[in-house]
Formats: structure tokens, sequence, C-alpha cells
């Protein structure tokens, strides 16, 4: 019986040679620019395409909002400072407009800074992607059953932190899309909403960098036949969003796309109340 299970693991192992190999390789692009990959399938540019569309949203949701609160605070004194300068307002409002005009090639520059933090993390453990998995599959059938049941344990953590790659690779794609709408509460005083989403951008950022290298060392600890501390490095890549969400955590903000619609709303009929009666 235990020859048994050991070669149906050991089968098991040889059939995931076939994707482990490869999926090393495209982590980080995954991750930083998941629409290329889909873009293949597909032949159009979802990033660009979708963004094009919320950017024209959002510019019109920043128009509505700055009326709204000159309207506010310099005519019904019901929010903010009326002795405040109008400048002050109206820079808010250039500001909003600018991350959202410049933040497509901004984050490019950032992807930039991370690919290479990332290089240079692996490049310090000493890890490549040129890993030998059919010795280290020969070495566990060798070692017996337990050794080989850590091995298949070690595999499916991998495969689950690869899904969460493509997950981390879907958030980011929503994150960058959605980064006009956001950029709507740069015109409040404490950022609004702004502030909670770029804590929730940075935090995937580093999130991608930290798991991608507790990946490439697990894999390499285990390829060296330190199953624990191989295993060790891989759950602990699977719980770092949870982990890092323990000191980044977003504050402030929280219902500023409510109140943001709310007050959109809110103008829309008064405006219409001011027609009927003139």
């Amino acid at each position: 019986m235990e020859k048994i299970l050991l070669l149906l693991i050991v089968a098991i192992l040889n059939g995931a040679l076939i994707y482990m190999d490869t999926l090393l390789k495209d982590i980080m692009p995954i991750s930083l620019y998941a629409e290329r990959f889909m873009s293949l399938s597909t032949g159009v540019d979802l990033a660009e395409s979708l963004y094009d569309i919320l950017f024209s949203f959002g510019i019109a949701l920043m128009i509505l909002k700055f009326l709204k609160k000159g309207f506010e605070i310099y005519v019904l004194w019901t929010d903010g400072d009326p002795d405040e300068e109008p400048l002050f307002l109206l820079t808010n409002f250039f500001r909003a407009l600018a991350v959202a005009i410049c933040f497509p090639t901004i984050y490019s520059w950032l992807a930039q800074i991370v690919g290479e933090l990332t290089d240079l993390l692996l490049n310090a453990i000493g890890q490549s992607t040129n890993y030998d998995w059919q010795v280290w599959i020969d070495a566990i059938s060798s070692a017996g059953l337990v050794t080989a049941i850590f091995g298949l344990i070690f595999v499916i953590c991998f495969f689950i932190l690869y899904f969460q790659f493509l997950m981390r690779g879907l958030e980011m794609f929503i994150l960058r899309v959605g980064i006009p709408l956001a950029c709507a509460g740069l015109l409040d005083n404490d950022r609004g909403v702004f502030r909670a989403y770029a804590q929730k951008f940075m935090q995937s950022m580093l999130a991608v960098v930290i798991q991608i290298a507790l990946a490439k060392l697990g894999v390499g600890l285990m390829l060296q036949n330190h199953v624990f501390w191989g295993m060790a490095c891989m759950v602990l890549a699977i719980r770092t969003p949870r982990f890092l969400s323990d000191f980044l955590i977003t504050t402030g903000g929280g219902g500023g796309i409510v109140n943001n619609v709310y007050h959109s709303v809110r103008l829309i009929g008064m405006a219409r109340k001011m027609m009927k009666a003139g």
C-alpha cells in the first residue's frame, strides 16, 4: 500500500513539472501587467480601453464635485470654511486632474522600480529560475512516503500561491483603471477615498515583491532538501497579504465614493429645482 501511494504521489509530481518550470518565470509580469496576458486571447488592450472610459467618467465626477463644493462653501456656507481662498479648492481640483492624467506614466515608473527591487532581492538570495525539478522528484521517490507527502503539499501550496498571483494581477489591474474615480477624493482636505486607495495600492505592490522573494527562496530550499524551511517560506508567502494588513491599515475616507455619489445627486436635484423655479 505504501509503495502504491508513493508511486501515485510521484506520478502527480511528474505531471506538475510541465507547469512549475514556466510559472516561476512569468510571476512578475502577471502581477504588474495582467492585461497583457488577457489581451493575448482578446486582441484588445483592456487596460487602455477601460482606463479611457473611467477617465472620462472620473473627470466628469471631479468637475461635478468641484462645483458642488464651491457652491456649498461660498454660496450656502454649509461645508468647509467660507473665508478660505477659492484658490485652495481650485488647486485641489488641478491636483486631482494631474494625478489622473499622469498616472499611467507614474505607474510604469513604479513598476520598473518594483521589478528592479525584486531582481536585486533575488540576486541577494542567490536563486534563479533554472531548477532541476526532476532530480528533486527522484530524490523524493527514494526518500520514502513521508517525504513524498511533504513534497506534494509543497506543490499544492505552490499552485495556490500562483493563483494568488493571478488574483493579485487582477487586483492591480482594477486599481489601475479605477484611479480616475479615486482622484475625486483629492478635492477633499483629507484626500477622501484617495488615501485608502493609495494605501491599498502600495500594499498590493509590496505584497508582490515579498511573495515572489519568498516563493523563489522556498523553491530553492526545497530543492536542496530543506523540506520544512521550504514549506515555511511557501506558507508565509501565501499569508503575506494578511501579514501586511496588520501594518498597512487603511484608515479614513472609507465612505468617500458613497458620499460623492450622494452629494452629486443632491446637487443635480438642486439645479433642477432652480431651473423649474426660474
